[in-house]
């Protein structure tokens, strides 16, 4: 196989991938906890506590041995692993009524978002490609702006056809469907590269050592940053169809008009990130991508004034969808490809906690007050956080 066709094949399974994991399960599951309000008398603290207790059980238990099991033995085998646990998931979701069946699916979801989402493809894509390594991996995090798109009007007609439960087991079965054919064969590095592709020269001393990366203040830096920033994406998506539905009435399709619109925003969003960091300095990008965020969630304070909420949904979409892209590709400029692995294994447990615990405490000041005020106060202050540590990284250098 030529390296060009290879390399075709590698950003397909990663498209596929990140569309299956994160873009339907990760941005689908949200769009389901009105139901489970609804229909099991659930508060949002509760609907909410299962991504954030399986995220901070899984994080920290499997997130550095992810790194180091994608450094040590490949990509390919984990991701299969979390392609089939994120299936079983959303399947096991769709067929739960107690609470108790909620946190162990949830489990499984997170597990399966650790070993088959972002942490493995970011190093396929990182071993594949060089010189063009920020488009490649737009591409494939297209993927996550596509599956995100499309799965709240796929719920919305499953949940029409079969019932909301329903919709998640169809959901489930989609997501193996989609994402494990490619995933089964594809080749792990290209031949004679013993896993690893050339990269820019990293900032970082002897680059092949996570000790030396743990050593860097540049690393607390890009940690603090992206553990702000996620936490404002992950508590604003998490609650946004609570927001809209249970509090302002929007209808079922209404609501999902507007979550579609954010992801297919992200979609430029990706496509736009990729693009800028193969020609600009990353973390001016990543500063970009950052201040969009923060940008956009005081929109929601004006969610009655005409046409302001899709004004949010473009705004954030776009800052959502060079979010998680950004990350690697500043590490990978940072510290080099040959420890990515270890380094993201460490930066995505802190996002998963972030993003764990983030929708969990919005949804318990919603559940005290009554409103989104102060969760979404404090989510613009975790937002700006991250801009402000992304601003203090070293500039890096330029492709």
């Amino acid at each position: 196989m030529s390296v060009r066709r290879a390399q075709a094949q590698v950003a397909a399974t990663s498209f596929l991938a990140l569309f299956a994991i994160v873009g339907l399960a990760l941005y689908g599951l949200p769009f389901f906890y009105d139901f489970m309000v609804r229909d099991f008398g659930w508060s949002r603290a509760q609907v909410t506590s299962g991504n954030a207790l399986s995220k901070l059980l899984v994080g920290p238990l499997f997130g550095f041995l992810a790194g180091w099991t994608v450094d040590r033995f490949g990509p390919r085998r984990l991701m299969v692993a979390g392609i089939l646990m994120a299936g079983i998931a959303l399947v096991g979701l769709g067929m739960i009524h107690t609470l108790a069946g909620f946190y162990l699916f949830y489990l499984f979801n997170a597990l399966g978002n650790v070993c088959g989402g972002p942490l493995p493809n970011q190093v396929l894509l990182s071993r594949w490609f060089t010189a063009a390594r920020g488009r490649a991996m737009g591409f494939a995090y297209l993927g996550i702006g596509l599956g995100g798109a499309l799965v709240p009007f796929l719920a919305v007609w499953l949940t029409r056809a079969v019932g909301w439960q329903g919709a998640l087991q169809v959901l489930g079965a989609l997501i193996i469907i989609v994402a494990l054919p490619l995933a089964l064969v594809v080749k792990e590095s290209p031949a004679g590269s013993a896993g690893h592709t050339p990269s820019p020269q990293p900032l970082a001393p002897s680059s092949a050592s996570i000790g030396s990366v743990l050593g860097a203040p540049a690393f607390y830096l890009l940690l603090v940053g992206s553990m702000c920033s996620i936490a404002a994406v992950g508590g604003t998506n998490q609650h946004l169809k609570l927001f809209l539905s249970l509090d302002h009435g929007y209808s079922q399709a209404g609501a999902a008009q507007i979550a579609s619109l954010v992801l297919a925003s992200s979609l430029v969003g990706r496509l736009g990130a990729g693009w800028l960091a193969d020609r600009f300095a990353k973390k001016y990008v990543m500063l970009l991508i950052y201040l969009l965020v923060v940008s956009a969630i005081p929109l929601l304070f004006l969610k009655d004034a005409r046409g302001t909420i899709y004004l949010f949904a473009v705004v954030f979409g776009l800052g959502l969808g060079g979010e998680y892209m950004v990350i690697p590709l500043m590490a990978g400029e940072l510290f080099g490809v040959r420890v990515l692995g270890r380094t993201m294994g460490v930066v995505l447990t802190g996002d998963g906690i972030a993003e764990a615990v983030a929708p969990w405490v919005v949804g318990r000041m919603h559940d005290a007050s009554g409103s989104y005020t102060n969760g979404f106060l404090a989510l613009i202050g975790c937002a700006l956080t991250g801009a402000i540590a992304v601003a203090l990284l070293p500039r890096g250098v330029r492709p």
